[in-house]
């Protein structure tokens, strides 16, 4: 009698990050993977299972219907794994965890890595915090929250465990804005780092520019860039299907990577201390590091 055929729980996250971000190549820098690696996951998984679970539209990759009817079940599977790990690595913990994030991050990353937690987690209760960079690290540094994930330079001396690295790339609604003089910026407000690196980048290549719209909401700064207002710079990864990336023709200088370190308070309580290992160990799977 042969066994019933079993699915790697690695594929199914695969196939849930490739319908999440609506295409393999945001899926890729979701998962730290190539999109050639993400790609052979899907066929795997699809070989597996035995019918096609993709089709590519005119706004980026959909899920069949049969896909459709697998993503709920891939979605509760995945789940269960993470709290099967979560049970047979240590007894239950309880507590409340503070957490602090850029918005950025906090919208497009870390909604489906604490949803996993707090599944395995029940009886931990999370306090999370939206900000800038600069602002999370003095209210970490004020002892007002157990655990911040912040934006760094590469080579930077803050400190914490580097679990993410971003390309950044500028994005418009139209291309014809990068060709403005000055430029017209689409920002968040001083200290943002991205703020940071477009005006660097732009004053180093003595290209003039302007803030046309300042908002310290990623959704009202998308919002700005979508009605025409200017250009602003996102992670590669996380530029929506409606706005354009310009590339080196657009004329616009090159913009260096920055990292997301999570930085931990000394003496973590247990909780605090498990959604700390849980968060590096998710974001970086898959790296090779």
């Amino acid at each position: 009698m042969s066994l019933p055929p079993t699915v790697d729980p690695e594929l199914l996250r695969a196939f849930v990050a490739v319908v999440d971000a609506g295409g393999f190549s945001r899926a890729a820098g979701r998962l730290l993977r190539g999109q050639s690696a993400v790609s052979l996951q899907i066929k795997r998984l699809e070989d597996r299972l035995g019918t096609r679970l993709l089709e590519r539209g005119p706004r980026g990759v959909k899920p069949t219907p049969q896909g459709e009817a697998i993503l709920h079940q891939a979605r509760r599977i995945l789940a269960l794994h993470a709290e099967l790990v979560a049970a047979a690595r240590e007894p239950e913990v309880a507590g409340v965890v503070r957490l602090g994030a850029p918005e950025d991050f906090a919208t497009a990353r870390l909604p489906r890595l604490l949803g996993e937690f707090a599944r395995a987690h029940p009886r931990v209760a999370l306090e999370v915090t939206c900000e800038l960079t600069l602002d999370l690290l003095a209210r970490f540094e004020a002892g007002g929250l157990d655990l911040a994930l912040l934006k760094r330079e590469p080579a930077s001396s803050l400190g914490g465990t580097r679990v993410w690295r971003e390309r950044l790339v500028w994005v418009a609604g139209e291309r014809e804005r990068a060709a403005e003089a000055p430029l017209p910026l689409v920002c968040s407000p001083i200290p943002c780092v991205y703020r940071g690196r477009a005006t660097a980048a732009l004053d180093a290549a003595g290209r003039p520019w302007r803030v046309a719209y300042c908002c310290g909401s990623l959704a009202g700064s998308l919002a700005a860039v979508r009605a025409g207002l200017g250009v602003t710079v996102l992670p590669a990864d996380m530029v929506p299907p409606d706005l354009l990336t310009l590339d080196e023709g657009a004329g616009l200088p090159p913009l260096p990577d920055t990292e997301i370190a999570l930085v931990a308070a000394p003496d973590l309580t247990p909780p605090a201390a498990r959604l700390r290992d849980f968060v590096i160990g998710e974001l970086e799977r898959g790296a090779g590091r």
